[in-house]
């Protein structure tokens, strides 16, 4: 029966009865009761807040739902949360996820198709963020090496509001360059990371002085530097439902203790790189009143301490629990710091990709397909391609989600050489049992770029085409089948992420602002569809063609998307 039925047939029965039962008094209040209409009272806010959890996947946050009780628990209990959102792509890695949250756009079209990748022209490895000009603000030449935007081909949502407010501010903080300067855009006030030994650092460019750059948050950086004179903690347990997770594992040849502390210190692979990331983009939000000065203002927060010990760890072990339980902490203070920005403050959670566990307790908990990739692959086809095209050096080189096809100097082969070579390595790798696909860039893209609406419903040919852009994408695209990863160091990246599986896909998305009504949205989001919605709700408009779409956030003045 209907709910509408079964209601009406309570309210007769209440009638009936006189209403007597207080139950069923309910009932007939129920149905008596006219709907309840939101009325769009409230105006734009005056900041806008996108919170980037590095490998926060859909499935890691729903284990973890009902034990939260600081930020998490807000942001699920108050926010518009869609549990299922996604990233479309199929190489779901840091920087190609962070390009689509605030670009509106695939990788396809940013042009972010990996964090890394192989430049053919001259056989070097070029990074996502690569910079030619500019240099780091603390001096040496770490991390990444010289970074900025440049290769990020479209403009973002703070581009977007910078071209009709210049008198907005727009920063972003991270524990990664990559999360900074993806969500920091062209023309950001500034984009911070945290780098060893230091502190926040950022890129300068030419015309600018790394003290002026730095000035926004040198404040942070003295506060840090007398905290931790003696060095970074180890951390250990605060809960002990964590310490109950503890196990040993065979992965390889070696034993992987899994419990805390760690025994290995500092910040990389520690809580306390999110929660210091926390700290300064709450230095940010009172050092350059943010969201205080009669303007629309931007904070960009990407925290990367899931990633770096989901990779180091996994994600089922006392390590993650840690890790959750404290970012839960501290995202309570910062959400209760945003409440009291008196413009009024819009938040956007979201993830650059999702996570697996690492397979050997995957395979334990009874999936028996998760395990690790066979090394062997590409240097048996390679040896096969040697052999049958005469060739001195081994063909295939990995980058950016797949292989490109090189001479010796790692640069492309002469035509027709490569597409012969490219045309028998698809079919080598199409028959090795753990390869799902592998595919020609330039066959691919032939392919329309596919509507991605219905993102679950891709194929994963679809997925792929997603991630391939001309000149960056590797010559020969490659998925591996589910639950295949890499062999690397323990406390490294025992387990990954990358694949186009949706357990690499799925991630929360959730809107939320102080007051915000609390509703669970069941059908999917996609993280491009971010864009264009917070853009809508500041009255801006995206510059260039985007491939997301609006979605009305019912409570604002003009949350309500209008059709071009």
């Amino acid at each position: 029966m209907s709910r509408s039925r079964l209601l009406g047939s309570t309210l007769a029965l209440a009638l009936m009865a006189g209403a007597s039962s207080p139950v069923l008094a309910q009932a007939a209040a129920e149905v008596a009761a006219p709907a309840v209409t939101r009325t769009a009272e409230r105006p734009a806010p005056a900041l806008v807040v996108t919170l980037v959890v590095d490998q926060l996947s859909a499935n890691l946050l729903n284990q973890y739902r009902a034990h939260f009780t600081g930020g998490f628990k807000t942001l699920l209990e108050q926010g518009l949360v869609t549990a299922n959102g996604f990233q479309t792509h199929g190489v779901t890695v840091t920087c190609a996820g962070h390009s689509t949250v605030l670009t509106g756009a695939h990788p396809s079209r940013t042009g972010i198709i990996a964090n890394d990748w192989v430049d053919t022209t001259t056989g070097e490895k070029t990074y996502c963020l690569a910079s030619e000009r500019n240099s780091l603000a603390h001096g040496a030449n770490t991390d990444n090496g010289p970074v900025g935007p440049e290769r990020l081909l479209v403009e973002t949502l703070g581009d977007w509001l910078k071209g009709v407010s210049p008198d907005s501010r727009v920063y972003a903080v991270s524990g990664k360059d990559r999360g900074a300067i993806n969500l920091a855009g062209h023309k950001g006030d500034g984009a911070y990371w945290l780098t060893d030994g230091f502190g926040m650092t950022t890129y300068v460019e030419p015309s600018q002085s790394a003290e002026d750059r730095l000035a926004p948050i040198a404040g942070f950086n003295q506060s840090m530097a007398a905290r931790f004179k003696d060095g970074i903690p180890e951390w250990d347990y605060s809960q002990a439902q964590c310490r109950a997770l503890e196990g040993e594992w065979q992965i390889g040849d070696e034993v992987f203790r899994s419990r805390l502390p760690t025994g290995k210190p500092g910040l990389p692979y520690s809580p306390l790189l999110d929660e210091l990331t926390l700290e300064a983009a709450l230095h940010l939000l009172d050092n350059q009143q943010l969201g205080r000065r009669g303007v629309t203002d931007m904070l960009g927060v990407s925290l990367s301490a899931t990633d770096l010990i989901g990779h180091g760890y996994g994600t089922q072990g006392p390590e993650m629990c840690e890790q959750l339980f404290r970012m839960d902490a501290a995202l309570g203070v910062f959400l209760d710091r945003l409440s009291q920005v008196p413009g009024g403050v819009v938040l956007a959670l979201t993830a650059d990709h999702g996570g697996s566990d690492f397979p050997e307790r995957t395979a334990e908990r009874g999936y028996p397909f998760a395990g690790r990739l066979d090394r062997s692959i590409a240097p048996r086809i390679n040896q096969v391609l040697r052999d049958r095209f005469n060739l001195a050096a081994d063909p295939l080189v990995s980058s950016g989600g797949g292989f490109v096809v090189v001479d010796g100097q790692r640069r492309s082969m002469p035509e027709p050489l490569r597409s012969q070579v490219v045309a028998a390595a698809v079919e080598l790798l199409n028959a090795e049992p753990q390869i799902a696909m592998a595919v020609a860039r330039d066959e691919l893209l032939t392919d329309p770029v596919p509507a991605s609406i219905h993102p679950q419903e891709l194929s994963l040919r679809e997925r792929m085409r997603l991630s391939a852009f001309a000149g960056r994408s590797p010559d020969i695209l490659r998925a591996n089948q589910p639950g295949l990863t890499n062999m690397a160091p323990i406390g490294v990246a025992i387990s990954s992420h990358g694949s186009p599986w949706d357990y690499d896909r799925g991630v929360p998305i959730i809107f939320w602002w102080p007051g915000a009504p609390g509703e669970e949205r069941f059908m999917p989001l996609r993280t491009i569809d971010i864009a264009p919605t917070l853009a809508n709700l500041i009255g801006v408009k995206p510059t260039g063609q985007i491939d997301g779409r609006c979605v009305d956030l019912p409570d604002f003045v003009n949350g309500k998307c209008t059709a071009e």
